[in-house]
């Protein structure tokens, strides 16, 4: 668990967006826009190749999205690309104003911790989670592959959230196989289940997004069988403190393993009486100092899966 406070001037969240190639990236990512709340998303994207396909299916329109394409030859990670990267975000923070959030998605083939690594050297941004994309079809074909293997799990290791997409194309008895396996691959990182990578936006993007993060009510029902939407499949709870709260203890517990939680954000007074934002996504918590004052001790939102109790009595 990582949960170190962010260099000075650190305040906009970035989001790496990984996965294989085909697991649901860009989906994800149009989902994500379609239910941004409001907020104002840049949209890095690292492509396969000489020319950017994932970055024409990424839909820009809306005035609130900032959309830069970064063209990363032959999906890999090397210093070009770092320069690349760093230099493109310190642009991107330049621009008045400044985004809410950035995204970046990177090559199927690529190692989002290794361009984690990378945005966290530019300034003005504080890498907030990794969110690692799936198939529940094929990952673990892949992840066995002796030429694919390694990079696949190289990227499920690297997760701080692992969402599981088109479970809709599996057995349930072959899904919870699948849960057992990711959690010997990957046993820090909770996993999401996902149907076209439809999940709360709010386990990405943060609290502003949770009341735009309901899907469609309607269950899936793809090759006959019912999946259960989303919406239905997350909890939230809402905490206020009339005290000032150990903010690097709560980063700890939140981000356990076993805790339940798997996005958590709120600004909280801390007992040194200086307010501090703290952010969670599954393992990964960063703690920076607050741009306002916390109200008495604070507030926090914590989402976890449906049916998860959070014990606020500390």
């Amino acid at each position: 668990m990582t949960a170190t406070p962010a260099p000075p001037g650190a305040t906009v969240p970035v989001i790496v967006i990984g996965g294989y190639l085909g697991a649901g990236k860009t989906t994800l990512v149009n989902h994500l826009l379609r239910h941004a709340g409001g907020q104002r998303i840049a949209v890095l994207v690292n492509d396969f190749g000489e020319l950017a396909i994932d970055a024409d299916l990424i839909e820009g329109q809306q005035e609130d999205v900032i959309a830069e394409v970064l063209a990363l030859s032959g999906g890999c990670v090397c210093c070009s690309f770092g320069a690349d990267l760093v230099g493109t975000l310190a642009q991107v923070m330049q621009r008045q104003p400044p985004p809410d959030v950035v995204l970046i998605e990177t090559s199927g083939v690529g190692l989002p911790h290794a361009v984690a690594r990378t945005a966290a050297l530019a300034p003005g941004v504080q890498v907030a989670g990794i969110v690692l994309l799936a198939d529940a079809q094929t990952v673990r074909e892949r992840a066995a592959d002796a030429y694919l293997g390694e990079t696949v799990q190289q990227q499920l290791r690297g997760a701080d959230v692992i969402v599981l997409n088109k479970c809709e194309r599996v057995t349930p008895p072959a899904l919870a196989e699948l849960h057992a396996w990711l959690g010997t691959v990957a046993p820090a990182a909770p996993v999401v289940d996902a149907v076209q990578a439809q999940i709360p936006v709010a386990l990405v993007l943060g609290v502003q997004a949770l009341a735009h993060s309901a899907l469609d009510a309607k269950a899936w029902q793809p090759s006959g069988r019912m999946v259960v939407p989303a919406a239905s499949r997350f909890a939230s709870h809402s905490l206020r403190f009339d005290a000032p709260q150990d903010v690097p203890a709560w980063a700890q517990r939140l981000a356990a393993p076993g805790s339940g939680v798997l996005r958590a954000k709120g600004v909280l007074r801390g007992l040194d009486g200086r307010s501090w934002v703290l952010q969670v996504v599954g393992r990964r918590a960063s703690i920076e100092p607050a741009q306002r004052q916390a109200r008495t001790g604070g507030e926090l939102l914590v989402i976890g899966l449906h049916g998860f109790t959070f014990d606020d009595s500390r």
